[in-house]
């Protein structure tokens, strides 16, 4: 694969001619890299000692310097040349100076929209870079079925036989890894598919095991790309987001950029809760009425929630919400769950709950843990306006040469544009909770980032997206109100090493010790403040003209594809 490599900083330049000189010597030079330094130090000391012997004997015999004999000139050539060596050894260029560091924003986006087009235009120099040889794919994607053994040769044939279960590799095996190389080989001869490209090798499965995902056969790369930074309650952020999308993460950043120009972002948080909501039967509707009295009965609260709380130390029951369809009860549990996003915390508390009532009311038949008054991973009214998980406004001031110069539009543009298309519009359209212009969108990115749950990005997604003038006109307040956004720091995906990695980056990764649930809160206000960055920035690119114009250019590779696989 073709890669070029941009000069970022001094530092990057010297350090990639450093390892280019090094690379060159110990590639075309016959002898070792440190004979070569040796060599060249020792001739710069002692020619430079033998030139300056020879200058004081003609000082001190008055004769003219500008005299060289033939020893001379040629003493001044080596030490030239060593000079010249030592220099590009240490980095030291002696040509080229950053020319960047004098050019305005304007001028350097320019400078930068003026590249070759390409799938990443801003990452071409303009400079022949070093061109790594190619990796082969075959290294890339090794999945070590030229080396299986014969005992995997068996299980093999008894996985495709049917006679050993695909699910049982990992214990028959006792090998995460190897159960995986041996589940994919079976996959690719019974269904007589290759799966080359998927890669299987460099990854830990036992961090998955039980955990994560079951039967795995490789993992699937996704590019990460960080955007920011986004300057929200006064704390600046870098914020991960894993997308193959062009442009989403460029466009968030140019929000982001927009925001802190304007003096940075605000955040409230206003709810913060988990629900499961279990279905339970009676033989009558009357009934069913009776336990639903008896829940919204204050008095009974304290010990229904001591018996919720049992299920974890981070748990807390904070309210009851029965709703009644004939002679079935739908009974909707809200708790604080700490950093964990809380799912199966809750379930456990409502288990407990649904156990200590079948005492009371002992011909209550459970139908279901959930009976979708949740509501979970599904595009609901409940929270939309009950919320669940953390209920999110964000909001800042964008001053009008911010407006202007950065996001090249108008106050009175967006603010038109806003309420046709992002409330009109969807109203039209019908939405639930779609009031926004691509929230999904920024959501998403940060959830595979960060090892959220992706499918909860329905209801995470819910989003209104307000703009009006202020300040006699001038500058635009922007708001994003978020009432679901589903979020942990701890348990599930979150704690895979790259997934763990970007929570790392954002200073939130595991249980805040401190104050337990600060950091999943925190969390959930920087994705509200990345969706704003997203909001005010596609609203700026469409309200200008711009949004194909972008995804054109940006979003379209150039490349020839045989080249890049070959």
């Amino acid at each position: 694969m073709e890669l070029r490599r941009r000069h970022v900083a001094a530092a990057a330049v010297a350090a990639g001619e450093s390892l280019k000189i090094q690379k060159h010597a110990g590639d075309s030079s016959i002898f070792p890299l440190y004979l070569t330094n040796a060599v060249f130090f020792g001739a710069f000391f002692s020619v430079a000692y033998f030139l300056l012997h020879r200058w004081r004997e003609k000082i001190r015999t008055s004769t003219p310097l500008h005299v060289i004999t033939a020893d001379e000139s040629a003493a001044i050539a080596l030490l030239v040349a060593s000079a010249v060596y030592l220099f590009r050894f240490f980095g030291i260029g002696l040509s080229r100076a950053s020319v960047d560091d004098d050019l305005s924003d304007e001028e350097i986006i320019a400078k930068e929209d003026g590249r070759t087009p390409g799938p990443c235009p801003a990452a071409l120099s303009e400079e022949t870079a070093v061109i790594p040889s190619p990796i082969p794919a075959k290294v890339l994607f090794m999945t070590d079925s030229d080396s299986l053994s014969t005992e995997d040769e068996e299980i093999i044939q008894a996985v495709v036989s049917g006679s050993v279960p695909s699910y049982s590799l990992e214990s028959k095996l006792g090998d995460c890894r190897r159960a995986a190389v041996v589940r994919r080989e079976a996959v690719q001869r019974l269904t007589g598919r290759s799966l080359e490209g998927l890669p299987v090798g460099g990854f830990d499965y036992e961090s998955i095991l039980g955990q994560c995902c079951e039967m795995p056969i490789g993992f699937v790369q996704i590019p990460v790309g960080v955007a920011g930074p986004l300057l929200l309650d006064g704390r600046e952020y870098i914020v991960p987001m894993a997308t193959t999308e062009g442009c989403l993460v460029a466009s968030t950043n140019r929000g982001c950029k927009a925001i802190y120009a304007s003096g940075g972002a605000t955040s409230v948080l206003m709810r913060d809760g988990m629900t499961r909501a279990p279905v339970v039967r009676f033989a009558t509707a009357k009934r069913a009425a009776q336990l639903k009295f008896y829940l919204e009965d204050p008095l009974n609260f304290e010990s229904i929630a001591v018996v919720f709380n049992k299920s974890s130390r981070f748990a807390r029951l904070q309210n009851i919400q029965p709703n009644i369809a004939g002679k079935n009860l739908y009974i909707r549990f809200r708790c604080s769950t700490g950093d964990a996003m809380g799912m199966n915390m809750v379930s456990k508390g409502v288990q407990n709950v649904l156990d200590f009532l079948q005492s009371d009311f002992p011909d209550m038949e459970v139908i279901g843990i959930s009976g979708n008054f949740c509501s979970d991973k599904k595009a609901a009214a409940v929270n939309w306006i009950e919320g669940r998980g953390k209920s999110v406004v964000c909001e800042a001031i964008i001053k009008e040469e911010v407006i202007k110069k950065v996001l090249k539009t108008s106050v009175e543009s967006l603010v038109e544009l806003n309420v046709l298309k992002n409330l009109t519009g969807s109203a039209i359209a019908g939405a639930l909770g779609g009031f926004n212009a691509h929230a999904s969108n920024i959501v998403s990115a940060i959830y595979l980032a960060t090892g959220q749950d992706p499918a909860q990005n329905v209801e995470s997604s819910h989003c209104i997206t307000m703009m009006e003038p202020v300040n006699n006109g001038k500058d635009l307040h922007i708001s994003v109100t978020m009432p679901s956004i589903e979020v942990g720091t701890v348990g599930g995906g979150t704690q895979l090493a790259s997934q763990s990695a970007c929570l790392n980056l954002l200073g939130v990764k595991g249980a805040s010790k401190e104050t337990p649930g600060a950091n999943a809160r925190l969390l959930a206000a920087i994705v509200a403040g990345s969706v704003l960055a997203g909001e005010l920035s596609l609203m700026s690119a469409i309200a200008a003209g711009q949004l194909v114009k972008s995804h054109m250019k940006y979003n379209r590779s150039s490349r020839n594809i045989t080249n890049v696989v070959s």
